[in-house]
């Protein structure tokens, strides 16, 4: 009697990615302003970066973050001006971040959980980068991608592919 094997195992094919690694695919800039900046600075800058938010900084640490949507529903549904209006006013203050090692998996989770986009990096404290929906997407897609190839190279008997980590 034969026995038939899992190949590969799933956690082989979809093998957990650390934000750390996430971050190395992006460019180590990280776009921040300060508190007593105005939302329309903030605003230029996110269109200069084309980024959709940013972080906010004060003395190093991060103090909240600042993002298309909060411009949309605290300064224009409201009738404020952006020019007239301090960051610190409509900033997240309770920031959602993951440590280094957290898996793309748990990256994923969070932003589903709590409707968010980005996702600031941060080791002891320190801001390493910001992990967004899309470069959570893309490496998700690569990553099927990749366990598509393996089970159609296992289907033609083909022999495996290096296990792949970034891609």
């Amino acid at each position: 009697m034969s026995t038939v094997s899992s190949y590969p195992p799933t956690a082989q094919m979809l093998p957990s990615i650390p934000a750390r690694d996430l971050l190395l695919q992006k460019s180590k800039q990280i776009w921040s302003v300060a508190p007593g900046d105005t939302v329309y600075q903030a605003i230029e800058l996110m269109a200069e970066a084309r980024v959709g938010a940013l972080l906010v900084l004060g003395a190093g640490r991060l103090l909240g973050i600042i993002s298309e949507r909060d411009y949309a529903r605290k300064v224009i549904l409201v009738g404020r001006s952006s020019q007239d209006t301090r960051v610190d006013a409509i900033m997240t203050r309770e920031v959602i971040t993951v440590e280094p090692d957290a898996s793309l998996q748990e990256c994923m989770q969070l932003m589903t959980t709590h409707r968010i986009r980005h996702l600031p990096v941060v080791e002891q404290g320190h801001v390493l980068g910001v992990v967004s929906i899309g470069d959570v997407v893309r490496e998700a897609l690569a990553q099927q991608s990749h366990a598509l190839d393996e089970l159609q190279r296992y289907v033609s008997g083909e022999p495996r592919l290096a296990p792949q980590g970034l891609l």
